[in-house]
């Protein structure tokens, strides 16, 4: 498995805040099975800046140190972008990271509040060649009322990539059902830990795939964990199956009303 979104570098934004628990991570990463981690700090204008050089030393550094430590995990360099319309320009300058130096791009979009330019910076992305991946759709609250703003961006051409915490939900009861809806309607792409903390997401990771092995079977599990993300790390082109629309049972609409 890839785990294809991660903030385990130390001190770079609200992940990791020890070396210690840099390596406590990754090592818990291994031990459920990840055989390649990206670490895609954040990157926000004006608030976590750290720059790709200085993200590529932190790299180097650790990924040297994994043999001593008998970590047998690959590392990668990204960024978790929060949506800019300068986004081509961090990327240019080398502020803000693709995923492993390739055309891909993981950003993530305000929580409450459905940007206005969203289709413009992702048209702007699409420009320069790059194929942008949304973190987390099943988060954002403005997607959990209108799901269906998710099948109109995959149309457009923009990956998705659910957080494995999702399905039992770590995020709220409208997160998980929402992605469950989006993996039975082929609208997720990939999965990422997301992880901040150590003893947190990772040692759930066992329970999590049995659920989503129930939801969407063994082959289609090995490509949203594996495959995909590998296809990403060699950029390689993703041939996507077509979504299908999200339908809301009456049920599932109560739950969405009513839950958090």
């Amino acid at each position: 498995m890839i785990d294809l979104h991660s903030h385990i570098l130390p001190n770079i934004d609200d992940g990791s805040k020890s070396i210690e628990e840099t390596f406590n991570l990754i090592k818990e990463a291994q031990n459920v099975g990840f055989e390649a981690v990206v670490l895609t700090s954040h990157y926000m204008e004006g608030y976590y800046e750290t720059d790709s050089k200085e993200r590529e030393v932190w790299l180097n550094a650790i990924s040297q140190n994994l043999d001593t430590k008998n970590i047998n995990i690959k590392l990668y360099l990204g960024n978790e972008i929060y949506m800019s319309e300068n986004i081509i320009k961090l990327l240019e300058e080398g502020r803000a990271s693709t995923i492993n130096n390739t055309s891909y791009v993981l950003f993530e979009m305000p929580l409450n509040a459905e940007p206005l330019n969203l289709y413009d910076v992702v048209y702007q992305m699409q420009q320069c060649k790059i194929v942008p991946i949304l973190a987390h759709p099943e988060r954002y609250s403005f997607v959990q009322n209108e799901p269906e703003l998710i099948y109109d961006l995959i149309q457009k051409g923009v990956l998705m990539q659910a957080n494995y915490g999702s399905i039992i939900g770590q995020y709220g009861t409208k997160a998980q059902i929402i992605v469950k809806k989006f993996l039975e309607n082929n609208m997720i792409h990939f999965f990422g830990s997301d992880v901040h903390r150590q003893n947190t997401i990772y040692p759930k990771i066992p329970q999590i795939l049995i659920e989503l092995e129930k939801i969407i079977g063994k082959q289609k599990l090995e490509e949203l964990t594996t495959t995909n993300p590998n296809l990403v790390l060699n950029n390689k082109r993703i041939d996507i199956v077509d979504p299908t629309e999200v339908e809301l049972t009456l049920k599932e609409k109560l739950m969405m009303r009513f839950k958090k």
